[in-house]
């Protein structure tokens, strides 16, 4: 592979410029890409800068000037958008009560989903670059976002259907139940069928129109 070659090299670095190399938007986005793919097909433990220099065609020292550990450079790909836990929609919700029914179908799809190897290293490395870098949270935020919306969608579609009460804590339902999805892959427990419909009355009867 190429190497992918930084701009204002110390050779032919222009007078007047500075001291520094300036960033190259093509090379950084070269190691995010690489950090992605290693972590998903690896696991955080097994990644290194090595391998992602490697991958990414450009020195380890380009790397390392551009992120001084590990972590803090898979949390930059991560707040980068590069990766989200993008469960999947369910489709024709159907039931006698709509609201839970959605809900049980949102678990249900996103418990499947955590189960996917690649899912599960994602996310056991959000934990660990998370306890590593002070980020008040948006690591996250950010990963979990697409998700957070669409669940959010079908709850607000649930209080116009009448079955959540209007001023219900949306957003509380919606951490609690994302929540849940992260632990089943963190703790390599599949969430049994039951568990997931409880957690789903236990929510729903919290929320429901009085």
């Amino acid at each position: 592979m190429e190497q992918v070659q930084e701009q204002g090299a110390s050779q032919g670095r222009s007078p007047g410029r500075g001291r520094g190399r300036p960033r190259n938007a093509e090379a950084d986005l070269a190691i995010l890409d690489a950090t992605r793919d290693l972590l998903v097909a690896d696991g955080y433990d097994a990644l290194t800068m090595q391998a992602i220099a490697d991958r990414a065609g450009v020195a380890r020292q380009t790397v390392y000037r551009r992120w001084p550990s590990k972590s803090r450079l898979v949390a930059d790909m991560m707040l980068s958008g590069n990766l989200a836990v993008g469960f999947e929609a369910p489709t024709d919700v159907a039931g006698t009560d709509p609201a839970i029914d959605a809900v049980r179908a949102w678990l249900h799809a996103a418990a499947r989903q955590v189960t996917d190897a690649s899912q599960v290293a994602v996310i056991r490395a959000l934990a660990s670059v998370a306890a590593e870098n002070d980020d008040d949270g948006r690591l996250y935020a950010t990963f979990t976002a697409p998700a957070r919306a669409h669940l959010l969608a079908l709850l607000r579609a649930g209080v116009e259907q009448g079955g959540i009460r209007r001023g219900a804590d949306l957003d509380a339902a919606a951490d609690a139940m994302i929540g849940a999805v992260l632990f089943t892959a963190l703790t390599r427990t599949p969430s049994r069928p039951g568990s997931l419909d409880a957690l789903a009355d236990v929510l729903v009867e919290g929320l429901a129109a009085r």
